[in-house]
This record gives structure tokens, sequence and C-alpha cells, in this order.
């Protein structure tokens, strides 16, 4: 069994936006209907008693956890003091994020200093431009939220508040210009960014994109790719930049997998999944990007007042997502870029029958990771052809191709393992 080390919780179930690709309000699964507005004390107390009996049985001396919604900074500065002190107390140490939409840092200020009392790193979803953000990322009343959530995260950034600025997470829109989205993100200095697909399945399949079917065979490279054309963009203006500007997840994980290494995300290689989530009642749930397949598609049937994360663990749920290529369907498990997409996100691969499909962005990740490939190859080849450098090039690198496929793999390939650069 692979540890738990990951720990996403849930502790506001509604929020203070109209998304409208949220996955948890207008995802199959609406579970979020039956469940407490905040997670009380009592389960927080109860979820840390377990976050502390699963690292002693693990021997683990670290572990995350993640402040998730809804919106979880509607919880109020008070109680959000309470739960954090009650989750710090347990042994191994923890490492605190809250992902927002910020607009609680300007309503209730006295949130900053209890986040810089338990040094919560503090990602924000902010989606480029005012007019990108603004077409999904709507309040209550229909008015766009772009402009205070850019207040929001210019006082996140700003002063002594700058060291709990972890980044921003983006989700991809077709409508949006890849280049425009890309910079006008980075005017906000953003320590790091996220660069996500918008949840769908083969059932429901991407926005804007053409009709799509479950493949197959792996891809040919023929078949229309947006996602992946819209990525190829963004990618291009980042890589290409002078200097090192901000760093990007998703292009450095497939960069370090290409390289022969290992990510840390759910949504590409191979890494056994190490996430749980609570959510506001206690239930334990998988990943939540599952709420988008099928009603209860998340569900496990446990809970934190009868049961340990260890036999969460033992779940078939979790266990068919730590069997790594011998977890993929027959299409994945006979493509050259296996390794590298890992299958996509899981929730991804959903269509009628379950999961053994790849990725509905399938086409979209492969016309990505050639390309970051190539790019990562003809880099290679340009520092080796500088004087002094092919030896260190070779040695750290270890530039080449292998052929397999129909297509090969452009890939650049380096013994042992690899972390991302630090954002």
């Amino acid at each position: 069994m692979v540890p738990f080390r990951q720990f996403l919780l849930k502790i506001h179930s509604r929020c203070n936006l109209a998304c409208d690709y949220c996955y948890v309000y207008e995802g199959a699964d609406q579970s979020w209907r039956g469940r407490p507005r905040r997670m009380e004390l009592a389960t927080v107390r109860r979820t840390a008693r377990r976050i502390d009996e699963h690292a002693a049985e693990h021997g683990l001396d670290e572990v995350s956890v993640v402040l998730h919604g809804g919106e979880p900074l509607l919880v109020g500065a008070a109680h959000l003091d309470a739960l954090l002190g009650e989750l710090a107390a347990v042994r191994p140490r923890v490492r605190f994020t809250v992902q927002t939409n910020g607009l609680r840092l300007l309503d209730e200020p006295a949130l900053l200093d209890v986040l810089h009392r338990h040094r919560v790193a503090v990602g924000v979803s902010l989606d480029g431009t005012p007019a990108g953000h603004d077409r999904h990322r709507r309040l209550p009343s229909g008015a766009g939220s772009w402009a205070r959530t850019a207040e929001a995260v210019r006082l996140l950034g700003s002063g002594r508040h700058r060291e709990l600025f972890a980044g921003l997470l983006c989700v991809v829109d077709l409508a949006s210009d890849p280049v425009a989205t890309y910079e006008a993100l980075l005017e906000f200095a953003p320590p790091r960014l996220d660069l996500l697909l918008p949840h769908a399945t083969w059932r429901e399949p991407p926005p804007g994109a053409p009709p799509r079917t479950v493949p197959h065979a792996p891809p040919s490279g023929t078949e229309p790719a947006p996602y992946g054309e819209w990525l190829i963009a963004a990618f291009d203006r980042w890589y290409g930049a002078p200097r090192r500007e901000t760093g990007v997840r998703l292009f450095e994980e497939l960069a370090v997998l290409l390289l022969g290494g290992r990510a840390a995300s759910e949504a590409v290689g191979l890494a056994p999944v190490d996430l749980v989530v609570v959510e506001t009642d206690g239930t334990i749930e998988q990943a939540d990007s599952l709420k988008v397949a099928y009603d209860g598609a998340p569900g496990t049937g446990l809970d934190v007042w009868r049961h340990g994360f260890v036999r969460a663990g033992a779940h078939p749920a979790f266990r068919a997502r730590q069997r790594g290529l011998a977890g993929l369907g027959p299409v994945c498990a006979g493509c050259p870029l296996a390794r590298v997409c890992g299958g996509g996100l899981y929730a991804h691969r959903y269509a009628e029958g379950g999961f053994g499909q790849p990725s509905v962005y399938c086409a979209d990740l492969d016309r990505l990771i050639r390309h970051i490939a190539g790019r990562l190859r003809a880099g290679v080849a340009e520092l080796a052809e500088s004087p002094g450098q092919a030896a260190r090039v070779a040695e750290s690198a270890g530039a080449g191709s292998e052929g397999s496929g129909r297509r090969g793999v452009p890939r650049l390939t380096r013994p042992g393992h690899a972390r991302p650069p630090s954002g």
C-alpha cells in the first residue's frame, strides 16, 4: 500500500462565486447539497487523529494538508485559526496550503493574520485576462469577479504577505488567447502557475472541441487537438523567454518525465496516488475531480468516525490508481508516451463502462508532449554544440531519442529521478 501524504480537507462546502465550469456544483455528483456547510471542530479533531495514526503507521515525518471547498475561507478567521491549531498538533510536520478565489481576503483581513500564524501557502484561482476570467468566474449576481480577485492577488503579493503567495491556478479556455492569458497572469509576478484542462469526460466532452470518440489506438498525430495547440502556444512563450519568469507546473512536470524523472502530479505520469479527501461531514473520498464522472464517483463508503486512512488506502478505488502502467487500459499501455502522460487525469478517462480509456484529452496531451520533447532535444543539441558544453550536457541530460511505436518517442532520457524546478 502507498501511504497517503496529502490530505485535502473540504472545510466549507459552499462558495461565494458561481463559476459555470465548477465540478463541485455543476458536475454529475451533487452530494454537496446534503453536506454541512462547514467542517466543525469535532470533525477536524477526528480527522487530525486519523492523520496522526496514519503517519505513525507508515513512519511519515511530514504530510501536506490542503484546505479546500467550495470556498474554504468562508469559514471565517476564528474558525480557521481553531481548525489549523487542531491540525498542527499532530506529530508529523504539516505543510498547509489553501486554494481560494481570494475574495474573502478583502472582506475579512484578519484571515491574513491567521494564514501568517500557521504559515499557510495560498493559491488563488485567476483565469488570465479580465474578459477571460469574467466569462466563467462570476459573482452570484452575474457580475464578473476579475477586479476583486485581482485586488486580492495584489494584496497577497505585496509586502509581508508575499511570503504566503504560492501561485495562481488558471483553467484553460479556448476562447482566450494563450499568450495573452499567460502574460496577464505574469503581471501578478506569481511564484508559480498551474494551467488546468477543463474537467471533461468522454460522456461530457471538453468545451469548444470537435466531437470525440473513444480511440482504439494511440494518436496518429492527425487528430484535432485544440487544447494541445493552446498549451503549445503558452509553452513556447514561457520556454522562449530570455529569463525565467515563473514556473508552470504542467510544463515542468512533463519536462521532468521526458528526462526520465518522476512527476508529483496526478494529472501526468504514473506516480501512485497519495491524496485523500475528507468532506465537511468526515466522509472519506477519492479526488473530487471525479465528481464530473457520475453521481457517487468519488465515494468510498468510509468516514473518519469509523475508519482509518489505512482502510481507505486498501479500498479498490485507490488501489486501482496506484498500479502504474498496469493500471492503464490497453490503448494507453500500448502507447509510447504512456510513462509520460500516464493516461491523463483519472477523471478525464471516464466513459460508459469505467475508466479504462485514455484521457478525453489524449490527442491534446500527445501533441503537447511531443512538442515539448522536440524543444528540449533542440535545446540540448544547441548546448552540446557550444565549446566545452558537450561533456556536461551528456552527463546531466543524456541527449538521445528512442524509436518506439508507430512514430517513435522524441524523448530525452536520464538515469535516476529528477524533481521539478522549484517555483
